[in-house]
């Protein structure tokens, strides 16, 4: 099958295979004021992709491959326990049964998901759980998914999972600084998250669903990154719309220009409601073809899920059988 690249895991704290870092830049108001979205031209744009682009066999398969690759598998519940938590460690280490990597030629690679993601409360038990398998830990924090508690206790929840072994912390932003055309005071809050990480790389949710337009998510992409996020992410999961081709693409060209002016490469995180193999190629596709083949690595490009690795899974049985197995018989964990 074609010839596909696995990328290390990015384990900050070791200092082994991780990528330049957003130094950030200073705050510079008059390049956000003057950001601008052709929303009629970018709807067209994510309209024809799906019409546009299609990989098929055994190049579906390496893509979706690539894509296990790239999950932050997620569980983000009331009633997360220690036991779900450590079933989907296990299956972050081997996402795919090992009779499909058999049967595609795949069984001598080292395949895993990009990082497992909770809660704080779970931290130490996913440390534990994926002890020597170099599968970073990311940890939702700042009073997520709302972001509405005190900055200083924000502040000592991104010290805390940290402390308890998390090498990524996904923020949440005020959505209130963004509504309100506060950039300096979003800047600051991020620039204060940053340092609060240390090693930890930081992804910033900005929640675009609450975000009202597509300049405001342009602009706070923007701001986000002159701040030092390594990543920007579309969305907690728990908002009425989370991550759409739209919001993506208007997402990913200010990386793309921040990255023009600036030199630093930030990554991307869709995150909420992508649950099917198809969906998650179209994602990829706008990946590659608005920044390029860097940016399909783990290093630059996650997406938040759980029941999007049964659906690949399935599909790549199907590739392998020709027969569509039952949705159950692909447990996440």
């Amino acid at each position: 099958m074609a010839e596909l690249k696995i990328a290390p895991m990015v384990r900050p704290e070791t200092g082994r295979n991780v990528p330049a870092r957003n130094e950030a830049c200073p705050l510079d108001l008059g390049w956000v004021r003057d950001v601008r979205v052709n929303l009629s031209a970018a709807e067209r744009r994510v309209a024809t992709l799906p019409g546009r682009r299609t990989v098929k066999k055994d190049a579906q398969a390496a893509w979706l491959l690539k894509a296990v690759t790239c999950i932050d598998l997620t569980t983000l519940n009331g009633d997360d326990t220690a036991g779900r938590v450590r079933r989907l460690c296990a299956k972050a280490k081997s996402p795919i049964r090992r009779d499909i990597l058999e049967a595609l030629g795949m069984a001598d690679r080292r395949i895993t998901t990009g990082a497992l993601c909770v809660y704080h409360r779970f931290v130490k038990t996913a440390v534990e759980a994926l002890q020597g398998s170099e599968i970073p830990v990311a940890a939702v924090s700042t009073g997520f998914p709302a972001g509405l508690v005190p900055h200083d206790v924000k502040l000592k929840e991104i010290e805390s999972s940290v402390r308890d072994g998390a090498t990524e912390i996904d923020i949440v932003i005020t959505r209130e600084h963004v509504l309100t055309g506060n950039w300096q005071a979003l800047y600051d809050e991020m620039r204060d998250f940053r340092a609060a990480c240390g090693n930890a790389h930081v992804k910033a949710i900005l929640a675009t669903g609450d975000l009202k337009t597509m300049r405001n998510v342009a602009r706070a992409s923007l701001v986000c990154m002159m701040a030092g996020a390594d990543f920007i992410k579309t969305s907690t999961g728990k908002e009425s719309v989370n991550a759409t081709l739209l919001v993506t693409l208007i997402m990913v060209r200010m990386i793309r220009a921040y990255y023009e002016r600036t030199g630093f490469m930030v990554g991307y995180k869709p995150a909420g409601g992508i649950s099917s193999a198809k969906d998650v190629l179209n994602y990829q596709f706008v990946m590659k073809e608005e920044l390029g083949r860097e940016w399909l690595e783990p290093d630059y490009f996650r997406i938040g899920a759980s029941s999007l690795l049964a659906d690949i899974e399935r599909q790549l049985e199907h590739h392998v059988t020709g027969r569509y197995s039952a949705f159950n018989r692909h447990p996440v964990g």
